[in-house]
């Protein structure tokens, strides 16, 4: 069993929490115990979806050292940026914890594909054959990260979006729900935004926000 604290107590924690509920070691007992939440002040005492929030950012290295064995998700969600999410990962590292990685039980991992630390993947959702998925990612409900893709850290491939085979996504990058790169496409833009129900036709080199069939850059970064 996996002792994890979730970091972050709002809608994505949730979907965290139902993907680590599901999963279970092969002799039926869950593979995730949920230690507690962390989130902010006023919400400490109370529960999401019945796991208590425990304390706040703050109280990270006073966990960390009580429970040497404990591993963080970092469940704060990723709209337009990951900037919260990185510094949250930092302040753990400097406290000298570590990352659990969350796979739903209906999530498809190919044996062939690699997940980085602290990434979650969750229901229903495919990563195929030779993909490289960086640390720190969300793969929402539903998205397909074909074969031989590679995700830069910290990403967040949204629900229902399709990633195919061969493409090269930068770190930081949002792709929104229902978003299509087209095979062999590249999200050179650290950070950039791809807005739900995009089509990403040809490689987007530069930071900014696109949109649009085919996306194009509305807005540098």
């Amino acid at each position: 069993m996996n002792e994890i604290i979730l970091v972050g107590g709002g809608g994505h924690c949730k979907s965290v929490i139902e993907a680590a509920e599901s999963v279970r070691c092969p002799d039926g007992t869950p593979a995730y115990r949920i230690a507690g939440i962390l989130d902010t002040l006023d919400k400490v005492g109370a529960d999401v979806l019945g796991y208590p929030v425990i304390g706040t950012d703050d109280d990270i290295p006073a966990l960390i050292a009580r429970t040497p064995g404990v591993r963080f998700v970092i469940t704060v969600g990723h709209i337009k940026t990951a900037a919260v999410r990185r510094a949250i990962a930092s302040r753990i590292v400097a406290a000298g914890g570590g990352f659990a990685t969350v796979v739903a039980s209906t999530a498809h991992v190919s044996a062939h594909a690699v997940i980085g630390a602290g990434s979650v993947v969750l229901h229903g959702a495919m990563v195929n054959a030779g993909a490289v998925i960086g640390e720190g990612c969300i793969i929402n409900t539903l998205a397909n990260v074909e074969h031989d893709a590679v995700i830069g850290d910290w990403c967040h491939i949204s629900t229902g979006a399709m990633v195919n085979g061969d493409c090269v996504i930068a770190g930081g990058v949002f792709l929104g729900s229902q978003s299509v790169l087209l095979n062999g496409a590249h999200i050179g833009g650290e950070g950039s935004i791809v807005a739900a129900a995009s089509f990403v036709r040809k490689s987007l080199k530069e930071p900014g926000i696109y949109a649009g069939n085919p996306a194009i850059l509305m807005k540098k970064l």
